[in-house]
């Protein structure tokens, strides 16, 4: 069977650990700096294994050497917004926990595809990917599936209809000025736009754009971590599978949509080798504009990561 790492074995990792054992996807080693706790949650999760018929093996651990091996290393560790907190201000703190999660595994698994779920999502990606000096294609982050999947929750919502009939695409970085394509955004093929009132549409943008905040506030001592780590177990999925998946993912641009040297939401098509192809949308002028907004945005944070940070 496939082996899967997850470095962070908080509420985020422990549940994807959850899902991927859940799947019998692959074997599961859940790492974490506090001792007892990796070990104690994969300890819980293998007694579940045989009331469910699934043989996923899973180990905790607080030891890299352990995760030696790995198909694919997911980085959920770091600290969790607070309400109140900016994105950005998690920038230093994230990226000292997520540059040493990237080298040490590496040294492990010189193989592995990586997936980045850590915030400030893009730009912890980015560092992930100069800090390993792997090729763009092994070293992705999770961001647009699980925006899209927010809206796509909304939208279900607000109609009744079934969420497998409703397909959103949402771009850019994961954060306020997140891209939602209600024009590529579709009800059983009928176009958002053409589906939804203007106002009742603008609503659910709005509410997808402040997806996690609202998850934060209403917990008031942490944040979301079922959809987060379902879009990381869809992610490893499509990965581990050579599925050729398209998604939304945060993608190291060179040169697509006009943008260079920095982590952005895109779609993506997932398989055997990462992040394969990027895919381009035609814009019109108002996603033009929300999309260079965006962009600018994760831009700003990635500069204040070099300045923080070497690279």
């Amino acid at each position: 069977m496939k082996k899967i790492s997850i470095i962070g074995a908080g509420m985020t990792g422990s549940t994807t650990a959850h899902w991927i054992a859940e799947r019998e996807l692959a074997n599961v080693v859940l790492l974490d700096v506090v001792e007892g706790m990796p070990q104690g949650k994969s300890l819980d999760l293998a007694q579940a294994m045989p009331i469910i018929g699934k043989d996923s093996k899973l180990v905790g651990t607080n030891d890299y050497a352990d995760t030696k091996g790995s198909d694919v290393i997911i980085i959920t560790a770091g600290l969790a917004r607070k309400p109140g907190m900016s994105r950005d201000d998690l920038l230093k703190t994230n990226a000292e926990i997520v540059g040493k999660a990237a080298t040490e595994t590496l040294k492990h698994s010189p193989d592995a595809i990586y997936i980045v779920l850590t915030n400030p999502l893009d730009t912890m990606a980015y560092l992930a990917m100069k800090k390993t000096g792997l090729p763009r294609e092994r070293v992705i982050g999770q961001a647009g599936i699980l925006d899209s999947a927010r809206m796509r929750a909304f939208v279900a919502m607000e109609t009744g209809v079934s969420v497998e009939n409703i397909d959103c695409y949402v771009l850019g970085g994961h954060g306020d000025e997140m891209v939602p394509l209600t024009r590529h955004s579709n009800i059983a093929g009928i176009p958002l736009r053409d589906y939804l009132p203007a106002d009742k549409l603008e609503a659910i943008v709005n509410r997808t754009r402040k997806g996690g905040g609202e998850i934060v506030n209403l917990l008031k001592t942490g944040s979301a971590y079922y959809a987060p780590s379902m879009a990381c177990t869809q992610m490893a999925d499509a990965i581990l599978k050579d599925k050729k998946l398209i998604v939304p993912c945060a993608a190291y641009m060179n040169g697509e949509y006009g943008l260079n040297d920095m982590y952005f939401g895109v779609p993506v098509v997932l398989g055997a080798g990462g992040m394969e192809k990027i895919i381009e949308y035609k814009f019109d002028d108002d996603e033009k504009a929300m999309f260079d907004k965006s962009a600018a945005s994760v831009k700003e944070t990635h500069e204040a990561l070099k300045s923080l940070v070497s690279l």
